[in-house]
């Protein structure tokens, strides 16, 4: 009698790092379809806006759910999919969008107090996860040289550049970086509260 065959199947392994990108590529889809009408009116959080203006509470919602283009989504997702998963196994997916809506609106919120440039992308979000994960590997008493590596690496690495002019809002990653700081020593602090 012939062995059974393994049987593979695709598994929707971590459903919010999933859906997120799957939400980003319809937007993205859409801005390039109308021309970038998305992007320009709905997706782009800017910096000082009218606070009588609706549409500035939406924009610090939406602004890191769109992106630029298809070159500035792919490597956006690129490094969420490969971090991603791990982190939402760590934290739970409840978690995780928790984590990812509070970072994302906080963000947007001090970009329009503080800062005059308009900020758009999945970054920041990004970059906390990537923070996120290397603190997986804590244990109690004891910090990974890895982690502190990490940290000091990007985090130095983001406040340079952000004295050079380019069209990267640094802060988005700066912010999502620290969310990440904070959202790790949280969690292992109080291993979150069940209601999230």
């Amino acid at each position: 009698m012939p062995a059974n065959k393994p049987k593979f199947k695709i598994s929707y392994n971590c459903p919010v790092v999933l859906t997120y990108a799957a939400v980003c590529l319809v937007l993205v889809a859409v801005n390039a379809l109308t021309g970038g009408w998305l992007n320009k009116y709905v997706m782009v959080c800017y910096g000082h806006p009218s606070l009588l203006d609706p549409m500035t509470y939406v924009r610090c919602i939406t602004y890191f759910f769109g992106h630029s283009g298809w070159e500035h989504y792919a490597s956006n997702m690129l490094l969420m999919l490969l971090v991603g998963p791990v982190v939402e196994e760590k934290y739970g997916s409840g978690n995780l969008a928790f984590m990812i809506l509070v970072t994302g609106i906080a963000t947007g919120i001090i970009n329009c107090i503080f800062f005059d440039t308009g900020v758009i992308g999945a970054s920041g979000i990004v970059f906390m996860m990537i923070i996120l994960s290397a603190f997986t590997n804590v244990k109690k008493g004891e910090i990974p040289l890895s982690l502190l590596l990490v940290a000091a690496i990007y985090l130095g690495r983001e406040i340079v550049s952000a004295f050079t002019p380019d069209t990267v809002s640094q802060f988005g990653h700066i912010m999502g970086g620290l969310f990440g700081l904070f959202w790790g020593i949280y969690y292992y602090k109080t291993k979150f509260s069940r209601q999230y």
